[in-house]
């Protein structure tokens, strides 16, 4: 049975570019569609044919379900594969493209209906035998309805937009007192979002875990379940960090679960590829969520731990081929972790940062070896050096995902590769990420929905990265000294060649002894040269340079082929105490007389100079930054939908003052202190761009 000639993708970015390279491999014909802002985005460029379908807003382009069905019509595309997010789980846009004779690369409209709305699945659920979270399962018309549930449930109770889906309409009321305002928020952006503003109440489960499980279905009545994924590293009710399988579960229930997911998959007919979601509890009780009736973000992990590709068996699918396994045959090789690369910043509480990448270098894709042993890497991305982030969707970079024999190979190879990550001209929250799979409790396997809010309290990780570093700060990191030291090294040295000098530098070998001031840190850092700097001859020869150091007393040896300019040092260092050899990678800069080096998911800033230069070094004032906690700045550019307080009103730390909407998200601001509203800026309805001041105190 053949498959395709010619598939159109109705989405863009990564998804697009993933669903490219199977359609390739599998000799079909692509077609991109692009809004007026993605005119030259890599799917576009990726693509076998291109057909632009609008203005730059989603609304006016990927949301067109008439204009999507005209470039099918234009192109000769048999079938669309909608990715995920957009059309993907839109019934109306199946529906259209059955009656145009277009295959939807996905299952029936029945099941993307009632999988689409919560309360309706949660029935359907109920009366197939499948665990619910106990709870109201009809819509809820009043905030005092939603208060009376709540009292009859007991808080804390989720409130959530039937409709919702990306964290987006999902609020946790941990108190009577809090329902009835969430219940209101919860349905405004499920309104603004979805078009539907239909909220419902359920028990909120603490210390949950987020565990789905992948099934896959076709045609003929086969469908099978390929594992799980654990999904519990959240923010904001946003997937963070993923992997599979889930270092919770035991075998009865990762079979219980599969079983059950399997069991509501046929009870809609289910034909495609799915994923049904589970909340679990300490005890390992699990209770269905919902099913999205699409292609996942995290599917990734699945793929590499099954040798699967599930876009590959969604075109098969769609085309009437049947599974190419029985459960029997389904087997779970190694481990497998996804990380979200986002173009946001951690330090505006993850708010979404745009502009032009101006570096871009992600890891190389294969075979990273590490401490635990070797892991792979892929990247699935959908972004250029030169490119642009735009304002008008979601601000993912990139999903890089690592795979080993061990979760402790993959969370190692996961680290060295973000380390490996260079960006550019946008903020990104890869800081954040390796800060997340270093920490000793990600390590352990001891991960809740509330991890982030555990372990990174403030602003649910906004300033996780920083607090780190400066903890850290306080124990000098010999490998990063080293690090400057060499790349201080190099530079003096090609100083050194420069010719017609008014005063010639200082050579590599006339620096042998050195000072690091690492910023932070109160007491200097002796480093001396051991050896004469770069004159290992073997090294040389290899295109490396190596230097041996003693630091704080330590003995160490580090070899590099690093040049200035290059952002990314990757060496090999050498303990001649106890010849072990280890391999760092981090991520240099170079700041004035500073060089800012970033590993592990922290940065310290480093100055390495002659002792009597460090001298003055430390005589040098630093200029404090200016004093903006009298300004209410916005920390994103969006819409000011909500102004909550007056000028003159006195206002308490902890209290909202402006509701700002990005992307569909809207964001309360509160007030950081006791105060006096002095001005408010703007109205109601007023766009904002980053770091305008909305509101002036006294």
């Amino acid at each position: 049975m053949a498959l395709f000639n010619k598939i159109l993708i109705a989405n863009r970015g990564e998804i697009a570019c993933r669903i490219m390279r199977t359609c390739k491999r599998l000799g079909i014909t692509s077609v991109a569609v692009y809004s007026d802002a993605d005119r030259h985005a890599l799917h576009v460029a990726m693509a076998d044919e291109s057909i632009g379908i609008g203005g730059s807003t989603s609304a006016e382009s990927y949301l067109k379900i008439d204009t999507i069905i005209e470039a099918c019509k234009q192109s000769g595309a048999e079938a669309v594969h909608p990715g995920f997010g957009f059309l993907s789980e839109n019934a109306d846009f199946a529906l259209a493209l059955d009656k145009a004779g277009i295959t939807f690369i996905g299952p029936g409209t029945r099941a993307i209906e009632v999988m689409g709305d919560k309360i309706e699945s949660k029935k359907l659920a109920a009366t197939s035998g499948v665990n619910t979270v106990p709870g109201h399962a009809d819509a809820i018309d009043t905030p005092a309805e939603a208060h009376k549930i709540a009292a009859d449930i007991g808080c804390p109770v989720m409130l959530k937009a039937s409709a919702g889906g990306g964290g987006k309409g999902m609020r946790v009321a941990w108190t009577l007192d809090e329902v009835e305002e969430g219940f209101t928020s919860a349905q405004n952006e499920a309104r603004s979002s979805f078009g539907d503003d239909r909220v419902f109440v359920e028990k909120f489960i603490e210390r949950p875990r987020h565990i789905e499980i992948q099934v896959l279905a076709d045609s003929n009545g086969n469908c099978i379940a390929l594992g799980e994924r654990e999904c519990s590293i959240q923010r904001r009710h946003q997937k963070v960090i993923e992997e599979a399988p889930s270092p919770f579960l035991d075998e009865a229930t990762r079979q219980a679960m599969g079983e059950q997911a399997v069991t509501l998959a046929k009870a809609v007919d289910y034909q495609s590829a799915g994923t049904v979601e589970f909340i679990v509890d300490k005890d390992r009780n699990f209770y269905f969520l919902e099913m999205n009736t699409r292609l996942q973000v995290e599917h990734p992990v699945t793929e590499l731990i099954t040798g699967l590709d599930l876009v590959e068996q969604m075109i098969r699918v769609a085309a009437g081929h049947p599974l190419p396994l029985q459960q029997q045959d389904v087997k779970l090789s190694g481990w497998a972790i996804e990380a979200r690369v986002y173009a946001e910043d951690p330090e505006r509480n993850f708010m979404p940062s745009t502009g032009r990448l101006t570096r871009y270098q992600p890891p190389v894709e294969g075979v990273l070896t590490t401490d635990h042993g070797d892991g792979r890497v892929r990247v699935d991305t959908g972004v250029f050096e030169g490119g642009e982030i735009s304002m008008f969707y979601d601000p993912m970079i990139a999903k890089l995902v690592t795979h080993g024999d061990t979760r402790n190979a993959a969370i190692a190879a996961m680290s060295r590769a973000l380390d490996q990550y260079v960006i550019r001209g946008v903020s990104h929250n890869i800081p954040f990420l390796n800060a997340l799979v270093t920490h000793p409790a990600f390590i352990d396997g001891d991960l809740t929905t509330g991890f982030i809010d555990e372990h990174f309290p403030d602003s649910s990780g906004s300033k996780a990265t920083t607090e780190n570093a400066q903890t850290d700060q306080a124990k000098p990191d010999i490998q990063n000294i080293a690090i400057a030291a060499f790349a201080q090294l190099i530079d003096a040295q090609r100083s050194a060649q420069v010719d017609n000098q008014l005063r010639r530098t200082h050579t590599a070998q006339e620096t042998a002894a050195l000072v690091a001031l690492v910023k932070g840190v109160t007491e200097s850092v002796a480093v001396e040269l051991t050896e004469p700097a770069f004159a290992t001859s073997d090294a040389r020869q290899n295109g490396q340079n190596a230097i041996s150091l003693r630091i704080d007393g330590n003995e160490i040896q580090l070899s590099s082929d690093w040049t200035p300019g290059n952002l990314l040092f990757d060496g090999k260092i050498i303990h001649p105490g106890d010849s072990s050899e280890s391999y760092v990678v981090a991520q240099i800069d170079r700041a004035a007389t500073h060089w800012i080096v970033t590993r592990a998911g922290k940065s310290q800033s480093i100055q390495v100079l002659r002792p009597e230069v460090a001298a003055l070094a430390r005589l040098m004032p630093e200029k404090a930054p200016p004093d903006l906690s009298k300004f209410l700045l916005s920390p994103m550019p969006g819409l000011l939908v909500k102004i909550s307080v007056n000028e003159g009103e006195a206002v308490k730390a902890g209290q909202e003052l402006v509701v700002v909407e990005a992307m569909k998200m809207e964001n309360a601001l509160m007030a950081e202190q006791d105060g006096v509203v002095k001005s408010v800026n703007h109205e109601e309805g007023a766009s904002l761009s980053v770091d305008e001041v909305i509101i002036e105190f006294a």
